[in-house]
């Protein structure tokens, strides 16, 4: 069998159109380069994928070279320091880190979101906090604040398949004490847990601003909110949003394509 690499370039507004039709016509797995959305199918759907794809969006396609991948797949993850935080698998892992074994769950350390995420969280957690991790995935953001000294974290993710991943890691790293990985909608759940300090959302802009009022209300009144999954043509947008909605910039930090966010509640002059 032949496989092919297709790259698509949609619009913001068509961004999650275009994401469900790649999953539709079977895409098992994909990876968001920013502008761009990569994956990979066998040569038989290429003709239907193309006519499922609005004309106006740019596709790419391109045949992959047959590799053994059984073991050259380890060649494309890396460890990260990340201020006082070291992310790694178990073949790359030293003493201390946070390892994280590669899945299907989103989150390893080599997105710049997670790594935007994982910067800010530094200067927002502190000890003997609650945490709320909506859209967990591997649980790399939820076991991370478990080691900055949250005293509990939720780790919310709806995906079935992730949940196996994310409760592996929570326990290789020691931290099921406090991490409790919970299945569901973070929509539905995270009221159920509130008061919380701190929500940790890296989640796309669409899904933030449709839970923004439940992550408002979830808050303790000193509690803070950091996102990402945020493009950075997006980010007066998302401001402006959250600025409507009574949070203020506290600290960002922008990688490639994609912008993270710390905000805190908007002070009122005494």
């Amino acid at each position: 069998m032949t496989w092919f690499s297709v790259r698509v370039w949609p619009e913001a507004a068509t961004r999650d159109a275009v994401t469900q039709v790649l999953f539709d016509h079977g895409c098992a797995a994909l990876q968001d380069d920013g502008p761009s959305i990569v994956t990979c199918f066998p040569e038989e759907q290429i003709a239907a994928l193309r006519a499922a794809i609005a004309p106006e969006v740019r596709v790419e396609v391109a045949p992959i070279a047959d590799v053994d991948w059984s073991e050259r797949w380890k060649d494309q993850l890396h460890a990260h320091r990340i201020g006082s935080l070291t992310i790694a698998p178990p073949w790359l892992a030293t003493p201390g880190a946070i390892v994280i074994e590669p899945a299907m769950a989103f989150g390893t350390g080599d997105h710049p979101t997670t790594r935007g995420v994982l910067h800010l969280m530094q200067q927002v957690i502190r000890r003997g906090d609650l945490i709320a991790d909506l859209g967990a995935g591997s649980a790399i953001l939820s076991i991370a604040a478990a080691k900055l000294g949250a005293s509990r974290v939720a780790a919310i993710e709806i995906d079935a398949e992730a949940i196996s991943n994310a409760e592996l890691n929570v326990r290789q790293n020691d931290v099921d004490d406090c991490v409790q990985v919970i299945q569901g909608d973070a929509g539905l759940l995270l009221p159920l847990l509130a008061p919380v300090r701190v929500v940790l959302a890296n989640i796309i802009s669409s899904v933030l601003v449709e839970l923004l009022p439940v992550m408002d209300a979830s808050l303790t009144a000193d509690g803070a909110m950091i996102v990402s999954g945020v493009l950075r043509a997006e980010r007066a947008h998302m401001l402006s949003v959250f600025g409507a909605a009574g949070w203020t910039l506290a600290d960002e930090i922008a990688e490639a394509e994609w912008w993270s966010a710390s905000l805190e509640r908007t002070r009122v002059a005494p």
